[in-house]
Order: structure tokens, then sequence, then C-alpha cells
């Protein structure tokens, strides 16, 4: 162990022996003073001769080239001392090597007294043509350029924020709660709204604007209740003297409400076969707050309390079926244009949801749980409602939640799926001669699987029904015996399969029903008044 302390100490002491040595050395190199020999940039402007750097100073020779007044290139050079402050030196030389791109060379040295006398740079003038005079009155002045692109860059954005502003004023204007809504069509208004919607319409098709609709809805005298649901109460109004029927919302279905307003007032949305729309508005004192929805009245009610009461014959089921159809096909379409309308998808057809006027054809209702869906922006518009719609008439793919929600087409086969099932509860009611004789039948009215489900099936009850065991309402042989009721059986058959994709669309629901009509329009004129 004590060799090993001896051996590092001798080692120590060698080496800061050695170190010792190397500053005294480099001491003595720099304090000496460097003699240069000067020209043209001697200190004190002394005349040509020498010069003495200080310490850690440097000799430097350099040339520049210019051109004088008559645009001749002329080259000057220039020796001297480099003083210690200029980082020696040296490192201003290094990086003025590059500077001859811009007439100037310069070298510099310091290994011995005088060395920068034969020292001489390599004279490499520039290569730029000297600018050409520009006559003062055509020169812009650069704060013009400048004041000129920081004018446009500003324009630019102001432009680019008014844009913003309006895709932002559309956006808010079809999400508002009051927006201008479309009436339904002049024949089947009464005179005073109709001449509202002539007189207050910009005849761009926005309909009532809110100031008429709120006036409106000031103005309405409830009369009677006339129904009422979950989401809900119907009642019979007068207004001027017209009767209208007035959807009172709960305060818990204001996502209800205002869903049915917004599809409402979609442009284009006016069919003969969808419920004509008037007005909506809220009211309230502070208490209590009412949410109002305004439409025409039909007195027939709806589809399901017709089809209890009365019997059809082949003539007006086909009436029913044909308007049901082409109320579902112009919901589903997509109208592209200038206005254009969304394709919409209901969410919650049922016979319940489907109003009979009074020339037999269907005016659909209900749009609570309504989707929209833009096909140039590939948007689906879902609102946001806590409903699901009714299990009974629930396709298969909503029963399992299979149905995909990201494409517009799978919500517009759920709904035929539900058509389906409406065309079986019209067809049971429709009289057909018993063959053979000259008594005639139909069955009961009864709600789809009402002989397999109870009355307020569960979500558990149809999923097994439908899904599990493939259950479909019977068709009676009865049908076949019969044009129209042999041509719903193939459609609601096809409409009700458990595969989405196999299903009929709506539109060729309409184009069968169509050319049916046609045939029968061939032997016997139809007679549309039903009901006096």
């Amino acid at each position: 162990m004590a060799d090993v302390l001896s051996g590092c100490e001798f080692w120590s002491g060698k080496m800061v022996f050695f170190l010792l040595l190397a500053i005294l050395s480099q001491l003595f190199v720099t304090s000496k003073a460097l003699q240069c020999y000067c020209e043209g940039h001697c200190p004190d402007l002394k005349s040509n001769g020498t010069c003495e750097a200080r310490p850690g100073g440097s000799c430097f020779s350099v040339v520049k080239s210019y051109r004088d007044e008559n645009h001749e290139l002329v080259s000057e050079f220039a020796f001297g001392c480099m003083s210690p402050e200029q980082s020696g030196g040296l490192l201003q030389c290094k990086v003025a090597t590059a500077a001859h791109l811009h007439g100037t060379n310069i070298l510099c040295c310091d290994d011995e007294d005088f060395c920068n006398r034969d020292l001489i740079p390599e004279d490499t003038p520039r290569t730029t043509e000297p600018p050409i005079d520009v006559p003062s009155g055509t020169q812009i002045p650069v704060y013009t350029i400048a004041i000129l692109i920081g004018s446009f860059i500003v324009l630019l954005l102001a432009i680019l924020l008014l844009a913003l502003c309006v895709l932002h004023r559309r956006r808010d204007r079809r999400r508002k709660k009051h927006c201008l809504v479309e009436s339904s069509y002049g024949n089947q208004i009464s005179p005073h709204i109709s001449d509202l919607v002539v007189d207050q319409s910009s005849g761009s098709g926005s309909g009532l604007p809110l100031l008429v609709q709120r006036t409106i809805a000031k103005q309405v005298q409830m009369l009677h209740s006339v129904g009422k649901g979950r989401y809900g109460e119907v009642w019979l109004a007068k207004w001027r003297d017209e009767r209208v029927a007035v959807k009172v919302f709960f305060t818990t279905e204001e996502a209800s409400w205002f869903r049915e307003t917004e599809i409402y007032q979609t442009v284009l949305m006016r069919h003969e076969n969808i419920l004509g729309f008037i007005a909506a508005d809220i009211k309230g004192t502070g208490s209590w707050t009412q949410m109002l929805l305004i439409t025409d009245y039909h007195e027939m009610g709806s589809l399901h309390d017709f089809l209890q009461r009365k019997v059809l014959n082949t003539e007006m089921v086909r009436n029913l079926a044909l308007s049901l159809a082409s109320g579902i096909a112009h919901l589903h379409t997509h109208i592209l244009g200038t206005p254009g309308k969304p394709a919409i998808a209901h969410r919650d057809i049922k016979s319940k949801n489907i109003l009979v006027k009074r020339n037999g054809q269907c005016a659909i209702a209900d749009f609570g749980l309504a989707v929209m869906y833009n096909s140039e922006l590939d948007e689906i518009c879902i609102a946001k409602n806590t409903r699901v719609g009714t299990r009974r008439y629930m396709a298969p793919e909503v029963l399992n939640q299979t149905l995909n929600s990201a494409q517009f087409e799978a919500f517009k086969m759920a709904d035929m799926y539900s058509v389906g099932l409406v065309f079986w509860e019209m067809a049971r009611r429709c009289i057909t001669t018993i063959k053979g004789t000259k008594n005639t039948t139909c069955e009961d009215y009864a709600l789809p699987y009402h002989d397999v489900v109870p009355n307020d099936p569960s979500f558990e009850d149809m999923h097994a029904v439908v899904c599990v065991k493939a259950i479909r309402p019977p068709v009676p042989a009865r049908w076949q015996d019969e044009e129209i009721l042999s041509v719903l059986a193939k459609i609601m058959q096809e409409c009700w399969h458990p595969n989405p994709a196999v299903r009929l669309t709506a539109l060729r629901v309409k184009k069968t029903l169509c050319k049916l009509e046609e045939d029968f329009s061939s032997i016997k004129k139809p007679d549309h008044q039903f009901f006096v």
C-alpha cells in the first residue's frame, strides 16, 4: 500500500512540473510584441513604415475593390496591425475570408515580424454590375410598398372574417329555436293562415316569420283536449274561427319540441302527406312554461284510432298506403339545389303518429326523433333526445343494437320496417268477399305482435320475438284473393326482412302502388271524397 501511495505522489509531482513549464512558455511567447509592416493603415495616421502589434495581436494585409465615379474598377491594398481586442485578429481574418464576394479580401499572420510585407491577398472584385440609375420620378419608395402590402393583408383578413361570420350565422339560423317556418299546402290550410303565408312570406319558402308565429300563438283559444301521450297533450283550438291543433309539450320534452320545430322549418319540407305546420312558441309566467306546436287539425284523428272505428274498402286502403309511401319518400329524399332539402328519417313510424285527412290520405306527424342528413357535407344530425322510439315498431337492428348510426341508409331502412307493420294494420281492416260466397269479412283491428307480446312490451320482449324467434305478423290467406292486399302483403314482407339491405325503399314502394293505382283507374274512376 505504501508503494502505491509513493508512486501516485511521484506522478502527481511530475504533472505539476510540466504544467508550470507550459504556462511559462506561453507567457514568454505571448509577451513578445509583434512588428508589422503598415501602409495606408498605420496608427495615428503615421506615414508608411512599421507598427507594433501588442501581445496577442497579428499582422494583416487587405485588398479592397470598388468602382469609382466613372464606374471603373479600382483596387486598394493596405497593411497594418490587428489589435488583440479583435479576438486576436486571426478569428476576424477567418470570418472575412468570404468577404471577397463583396470586393474585400484580408489575410493575417503572426509567425514572425513583418510577416505581412509579402502577404498579398487575392484581388477578387465583385461580379455584379453597378445598379442602373432610375429617374427619381419613377422610383417607388419602400414605405409605399409596405403600405400597399399591409393594406392587402388587412383586406384579405377582413374578407376571411366576414366569410366566417356568414357561415356562423347560417349555422345558428338552422339551429335557432324560433325561426322562419314552413306552412302546409295552401289547399289544406285555413284561408286566414293561407293569406298570411302569401302576405308575409318572402317567396323563398321560409314560411311564416317569427313575429307572426308568436302573434298566432297568443291569439289561439284552447277548446278541449283530444289526445294525450308521453310527450304531452294535443288540444283542439281556434284561431280566428279556424280550427287548429295545438301540441302542448311537457317541460321534460323540450328536446322533442325543439327537434320538431327544427324539422318543420326545413326548406322544402311542405308536402301534402306531411302534417301542415303553422307556428311554434314558448309561453310562460315564471312558475310554469308551455311549449306549443300549432299545426293543421284533422278531425279524423290518428290512423290508429281511425282503423278501430272504420272498415276499409280496397280503394281506401290503396289511398292510405300510397299517401303514406309518398310522405315517407319525400322525407327520405335529399333535394339538391338552392334552396335544397336534406334527407330526413322519421325513426318513430307508427299508426299513432299518422293522421287521416278528410280526402282519405295520410299525414305524417311527430318528428321529435327525426334525423337529418346532408349528402353534400356527409353529415348526419341526430337530435339529443332521451326518447328511443316505440319498441313494438323497432326494427331488428335497433333491438339488437347493430344499427350503424354512421350510415344514414340504416335509419331509412329502419323506417321501412315500421312502414311494413303499418301496412299490415291497414290490410287487416280491408273488407273482402269470402271466396265462393257473397259474404264479406275482415280482421279486427290489432297492433303488430299483439298475440305474442304484452300490451306494453319491454325491450327484451320485442328482442326475443323479433330477433331471436324471427316472428313476423301473420298474413291471412284471404289477402291473396284481392289484388291490393296481395301486393301489400308482398311489400310488407320485404319491408320487415331481417336483412336491412334487402328491404324496399320508400320510392320503390311508392312506384309499385302508383302502378297499381293506374291499373285501377283504367277500370274505375276513383272517388276521393271518402268522408263528408
